[in-house]
């Protein structure tokens, strides 16, 4: 591959992309589900559209400033997976207005009753889904508890409809084998089809029900009762998904181009120009059985170098070291050598950049631009 331009820089593997976009899509072919993805980590049409093999599927995204720009480009079925604020209920009203079949998530009394008074108060018709806890990692309502059932009496009548409910089973990330895997998706699954059982029973309809993970997605073995899946770094993968065996590492499709630009030799150091505003700061993998540090060093092919990787991060500057304090390995990358780096998080290494430098048997062949902010 030759030297694009300065460094560092995105890169985005087309072809690795597709082959996990096509692995997430027949692994789902079994199951009756719809698959909702994760915008959050590409906040790219080109690669939005890829996921939809061109069409306008439904989506997930984390900010509003998302829906807005998916919604511009002709993706009207929109799932905002954080919970709702008040002081963005305005914003949401007008995405409805403009005709965007948004849906909102929530999971408690106090944001219901102000959802339900704003619409009251505009003239406004919200959708939402409620947040079940499914592992207590983060958000959500037990699944067992009647607060389910009392926000949604709570909504009756108020231009608030409940359309369903929706987990996330982030406890899969901490998983130590593929069994653990398998294990947290029969618990997200059993979660959130047992809420959607007790507002049946309360006169409820819930039509959607709503999981995701790209750990529990790809190794689910049962989604009877679900209608639909939510993931989305399984299109990049990272270290993180290398680590937990839901990916191998030659699978990841997107990496940090950087430059040799010098050496501390009696340290064993290789200093390079991406630092962690190139990189994030994000350590995964460092509570895994393998800590990779900032990233895994890899040749301008994408084959990892030794056992080099990314030990310490400042802004501007990477710490290349060996594990096995191999002086070798750290003599052969003279300055001007260019390397790739492999994420830990996808999501939070993709953050960093503007857009993605498209290659193809390690060509470039694009620059696919992404969006930020909220």
């Amino acid at each position: 591959m030759p030297d694009l331009t300065e460094t560092p820089l995105l890169l985005l593997d087309r072809d690795r992309l597709d082959g996990n976009i096509l692995r997430m899509r027949n692994t789902l072919a079994p199951f009756d589900v719809t698959l909702r993805p994760h915008v959050k980590t590409n906040k790219c049409l080109e690669v939005t559209e890829r996921l939809f093999e061109g069409a306008k599927g439904p989506i997930t995204v984390s900010t509003l400033r998302e829906a807005e720009f998916f919604f511009a480009a002709g993706y009207t079925d929109i799932l905002y997976g954080v919970g709702i604020a008040p002081n963005k209920f305005a914003h949401a009203a007008r995405l409805l207005e403009q005709g965007a079949a948004l849906k909102l998530v929530l999971d408690n009394l106090q944001t219901a009753r102000l959802l339900a008074d704003f619409a009251r108060d505009c003239d406004s018709s919200f959708e939402v889904l409620l947040e079940v806890d499914c592992d207590g990692h983060r958000s959500g309502i037990p699944p067992d508890s009647p607060l389910l059932v009392d926000i949604a009496r709570l909504l009756e009548g108020s231009g608030v409809k409940v359309s369903g409910v929706m987990t996330h089973a982030g406890n899969a990330y901490d998983s130590q084998s593929r069994s653990d895997i398998e294990a947290f998706a029969r618990q997200e699954r059993e979660a959130v089809v047992n809420a959607a059982g007790l507002l049946r029973k309360a006169g409820f309809e819930t039509p959607i029900v709503s999981v995701g993970s790209t750990p529990t997605a790809l190794f689910a073995q049962d989604l009877a009762g679900v209608t639909e899946v939510r993931a989305g770094v399984f299109a990049f993968f990272d270290l993180v998904m290398a680590g937990l065996g839901v990916c191998d590492v030659q699978e990841i499709a997107v990496s940090v181009l950087t430059t040799v630009i010098g050496h501390q030799p009696e340290k064993g150091w290789v200093i390079v120009d991406a630092g962690w505003m190139a990189l994030s700061r994000d350590q995964g993998t460092a509570k895994q059985r393998v800590d990779q540090g900032y990233g895994v060093v890899c040749d301008l092919s994408g084959r990892p170098v030794a056992d080099l990787i990314v030990t310490a991060a400042n802004q501007e500057h990477g710490i290349i070291t060996s594990r096995s304090a191999n002086p070798a390995a750290v003599q052969a990358l003279p300055v001007g050598t260019q390397l790739r780096i492999l994420p830990n998080h996808a999501c939070a290494t993709a953050a960093q950049h503007a857009g993605y430098h498209v290659l193809a048997e390690e060509r470039r062949v694009g620059y696919w631009p992404r969006i930020s902010g909220w």
